[in-house]
């Protein structure tokens, strides 16, 4: 980082609050009681991030009849689910390239069930309500280097020919640069339709108050400790207590798995983001930024940014980070060395924007798996659900994972259960060393071919072999 760059990096985060932007929020709703004693129900849901809050939402609606527990951890939505870019994307397998990839024969069903799923999302929020900013923007997939250009005319082209093309339109450089004016900007593909924006802290107080509304209860300070059989259901442990149910959706996606089994398909991965302050009326007309869209850039270290209700420009994304052993550690969700990276690529990206300080800087953990799109599963002989490995693209996944696991957990045979996608499993991550040594090398290798116009060392290109192909 050149001297100067750096100043100016370092001036924008010297007022930066060290909390996610989003959870700083006066209209946060207060914490509910933690569970005492012991209590039975019907389902049992652990986690209240995206997944569980869908699942319980979910599961009143298709029996209302039936008693829904939900038990979260700390409160409602306070780790990914409400520290995130708020994205809420159709795609249910990391995007096209991804699913094209792994599953090409189910693709246009996989994309069809995805775009369902965020038509009732968008349906859900005018139901019940949900005060989240939600806007159907769309997403633009930017080029910043020449050979994105071509890749970018090629996703086209594939979508285009095998008739999944609606609603992608390809923007030259003047085209791009009319849509958000960056000088860094090549190009871009804009997926009209697919993607949503939306306040990802309110989404999930909405789902917690539609849940409650419904007649779910929640428990919030009430961990997961152990899950056993107990007689013909599953027993859960929580510090004060203990939940009987006759079923148990898991959503704990980036924590221990309560089926240990489970947990070597995921490691979590540290990401971050910067929110700036409020742009004037003259800055937002300098970069355009009319239709609001999301954005982000085609390098394998990718950006990804938007724009929120009140004129912020929320910017992540880049580092990748990943603790050795997997181990999770509430000191990882700050890092100034990548805050102060970010800080100077945002302003590579809009020098117009030079003197715009940033308001809020924070991190987190993703639950990363290796075909970094949902797996599912069952344990002790089908009463018990999960779906993790969401890869930090499960604001709008995890509902259609919850759909998943409800069917799984009623033993039926539907269109998702039927699918490849979800009967098959990830590649697990080996033990350690060789995770860190691995995942490692693979960043390495990632930063060259961004480096080198795209091109792919040996080790991408066996890990593309093994189904491991890191794209993202």
């Amino acid at each position: 980082m050149a001297p100067d760059a750096m100043r100016t990096a370092a001036r924008s985060l010297s007022d930066a609050q060290p909390v996610p932007f989003w959870l700083e929020d006066p209209g946060k709703p207060g914490a509910l009681p933690a569970l005492t004693g012991t209590e039975n129900c019907d389902l049992l849901v652990v986690g209240g991030g995206y997944s569980g809050l869908w699942t319980a939402l979910l599961a009143k609606e298709r029996e209302p009849e039936r008693d829904v527990v939900l038990i979260e951890g700390r409160e409602v939505g306070w780790a990914a689910s409400g520290r995130n870019g708020g994205f809420c994307a159709a795609s249910l397998t990391h995007g096209f390239g991804n699913g094209l990839a792994r599953w090409p024969d189910e693709l246009a069903t996989l994309e069809g069930l995805g775009e369902r799923n965020l038509d009732a999302i968008e349906a859900a929020v005018a139901r019940y309500s949900l005060d989240c900013d939600f806007e159907r923007t769309g997403e633009i997939d930017v080029a910043t280097e020449p050979h994105q250009v071509q890749e970018l005319a090629e996703v086209h082209e594939t979508a285009r020919r095998l008739g999944l093309g609606d609603g992608l339109e390809l923007l030259d450089r003047d085209a791009v640069r009319a849509e958000v004016d960056s000088p860094t900007f090549l190009g871009g593909l804009w997926d009209r339709r697919g993607v949503a924006m939306l306040n990802p802290a309110k989404l999930a107080w909405g789902l917690k108050r539609a849940c409650r509304e419904l007649g779910v209860r929640i428990f919030e300070n009430t961990p997961g400790l152990e899950l056993v059989p107990v007689g013909a259901g599953m027993g859960v442990r929580t510090p004060y207590g203990r939940i009987v149910a006759r079923r148990v959706a898991l959503g704990t996606n980036v924590f221990p798995s309560l089926v240990k089994r489970v947990r070597p398909y995921t490691v979590p991965v540290y990401d971050y983001a910067l929110t700036t302050e409020p742009l004037s009326p003259g800055q937002l007309a300098s970069i355009g930024w009319k239709n609001r869209q999301g954005l982000g850039d085609s390098a394998n270290q990718f950006h990804y940014f938007r724009i929120t209700a009140d004129d912020r420009i929320l910017w992540g994304g880049y580092d990748a980070i990943y603790p050795f052993g997997g181990r999770m550690n509430a000191a990882m969700d700050h890092r100034p060395e990548t805050y102060l990276k970010l800080a100077e690529h945002f302003f590579q990206c809009f020098p117009q924007l030079e003197g715009l300080r940033f308001s809020h800087a924070w991190g987190g953990a993703i639950d990363t798996c290796s075909r970094f799109s949902a797996f599912f599963g069952t344990a002790h002989r089908g009463k018990v659900a999960y779906a993790a490995g969401f890869t930090g693209l499960g604001v709008g996944a995890t509902r259609f994972g919850a759909d998943v696991m409800l069917d799984l957990l009623a033993g039926e045979r539907t269109e998702r259960t039927d699918l490849e996608m979800v009967r098959s499993k990830p590649l697990p991550f080996p033990p350690e060393p060789i995770a860190w040594a691995g995942i490692g090398i693979t960043k390495w290798s990632l930063a060259r071919a961004d480096e080198n116009g795209g091109r792919r060392n040996l080790w991408l290109k066996a890990m593309d072999r093994l189904g491991l192909g890191f794209d993202s």
